[in-house]
């Protein structure tokens, strides 16, 4: 399922509410969305079974601290939630990364490389808000979120 194809499944609930603006949240639900089906090949293989406890609570972690973070009146409690959330999303890459064996390679990095942009994302966001910069995210890779979005693997 590509992004288009899975932003037109989403509920006006969902996309009606001014949070839906912010690509970060959106790539994150996404990114929860991708997770659901990986949590359930991990939770099926008994090596993996607490991994994919921990991969489903970090990924879930990610959209529910940035859209608790667009709640806050000031700045400095935007930004604090946003770092959770930021925190979040680079554990999820470490549960990915040790998940890639079970999930296949191209899975594992397909979701590391989403969970990149949300980071990135996050690090634009943060220090506008905070007042501050925060240490830039280097990636040793290209990534493109069109590319991510387009043609997201499945298992």
């Amino acid at each position: 399922m590509t992004f288009e194809e899975w932003l037109a499944t989403v509920p006006p609930e969902l996309t009606n509410d001014p949070l839906w603006r912010m690509e970060v949240y959106r790539l994150a639900v996404f990114a929860g969305d991708l997770a659901w089906r990986d949590v359930c090949k991990l939770a099926q293989d008994k090596c993996t079974v607490s991994l994919s406890d921990q991969l489903y609570r970090a990924v879930g972690s990610v959209s529910a601290n940035i859209a608790e973070g667009y709640s806050r009146r000031s700045g400095k409690d935007q930004a604090r939630l946003y770092e959770y959330s930021l925190g979040s999303a680079r554990e999820t890459r470490g549960w990915y990364y040790q998940g890639r064996h079970v999930l296949s390679e191209a899975i594992a990095m397909h979701r590391i490389r989403l969970l990149t942009s949300i980071i990135r994302l996050l690090l634009t966001i943060i220090p506008t808000e905070r007042g501050y910069k925060l240490a830039e995210e280097r990636p040793t890779y290209d990534v493109s979120t069109a590319d991510l979005l387009d043609n997201p693997p499945m298992p």
